[in-house]
C-alpha cells in the first residue's frame, strides 16, 4: 500500500516509516499538514496515517480536507496522544476509519493497517485471482489475459499495469502511484514510462468506449479506468 504519514516528530516518523516499509508498504512522510494536503492534490495514496498534534494545519483539519476533497473512500487511521472519549468520537465522526493512541506498537499498527486494507479496495493482495469483465478475462495467478477467449500477448509490466488498473476500477491513480505499485520505482522517475504502457494496454485489451471501457488520462494527475455503457459511449 502507498501510505501518507503525517508526523511532525522526526524520530517517530523515521521509526513508523521503517516499520511500514519493512512490511512491504511504501511510506511517504510529511511533517506538516499543509505539505500533505498540497501533495494529495496531485498524488494518490491507499491510506492516510495522521497524527493529530502537528504545527499549523492539524491532523484533524487534514482529515476534514481529505473527506471534502478526495472522492475515493481512502482509509484514514488517526494517531494521537489524546485519550479522551470525546476526542476519539470527534475523530471518528469527522471521517476517520480507525483510531490509535500513542505510544504506538509495531504489531498493532500493522494489524490495524491490514484490517483497513481488507475493508477497502486498496489492497490488491486480497483481490480475486481471476478478473472477469464480459469479453475480457484476466487470470492473475497464471498471468494470462484473454479477449473473446483468445490470449493477448502482454509484457510482464503491461500485465501488471492492467491488473493494477482493473483492481482499482473507477479510482484516479497518479502516475507516481502507478510507478511505485507496478515498477517499484520512485515517482521522480520519468512518468512517460507509464504513459507508454497505458497506451499499449489500451490498444491490446481494447479498453475503449466502443468496447465498454474508458481509460482516461487526467491532466496533471494520472489515469482512471472505468466501465461505461458501450451504446451510451458511442
Amino acid at each position: 500500500m502507498r501510505i501518507a504519514l503525517l508526523e511532525d516528530e522526526q524520530d517517530q516518523a523515521d521509526l513508523v516509516s521503517a516499520w511500514l516499509n519493512a512490511a512491504g508498504h511504501s511510506c511517504h512522510v510529511y511533517l506538516l499538514g499543509k505539505d500533505l494536503v498540497r501533495e494529495a492534490q496531485r498524488e494518490t495514496f491507499d491510506l492516510f496515517l495522521l497524527d493529530w498534534e502537528v504545527p499549523g494545519m492539524s491532523g484533524a483539519e487534514v482529515l476534514v480536507w481529505i473527506r471534502a476533497n478526495i472522492a475515493a473512500p481512502v482509509p484514514v487511521l488517526f494517531v494521537t496522544a489524546r485519550q479522551r472519549e470525546e476526542d476519539i468520537v470527534h475523530a471518528l465522526s469527522s471521517g476517520a476509519d480507525d483510531y490509535m493512541v500513542k505510544p504506538l506498537g509495531k504489531l498493532e499498527l500493522l494489524a490495524r493497517i491490514d484490517a483497513l486494507a481488507r475493508r477497502s479496495r486498496a489492497n490488491p493482495n486480497q483481490a480475486e485471482d481471476v478478473l472477469e469483465y464480459g469479453r475480457l478475462s484476466v487470470d492473475c495467478r497464471n498471468r494470462q489475459a484473454k479477449l473473446d477467449g483468445e490470449e493477448v500477448a502482454l509484457t510482464q509490466k503491461d500485465f501488471e499495469l492492467a491488473v493494477f488498473l482493473l483492481r482499482n476500477m473507477g479510482r484516479l491513480l497518479s502516475r507516481g502511484h502507478i510507478l511505485e505499485a507496478v515498477w517499484a520505482q520512485s515517482a521522480e522517475i520519468n512518468t512517460r514510462t507509464v504513459d507508454t504502457h497505458v497506451s499499449r494496454i489500451r490498444g491490446k485489451l481494447k479498453l475503449t468506449p466502443e468496447n465498454g471501457w474508458r481509460l482516461s488520462a487526467i491532466y496533471q494527475h494520472g489515469y482512471r479506468l472505468e466501465r461505461v455503457a458501450a451504446a451510451a459511449a458511442q
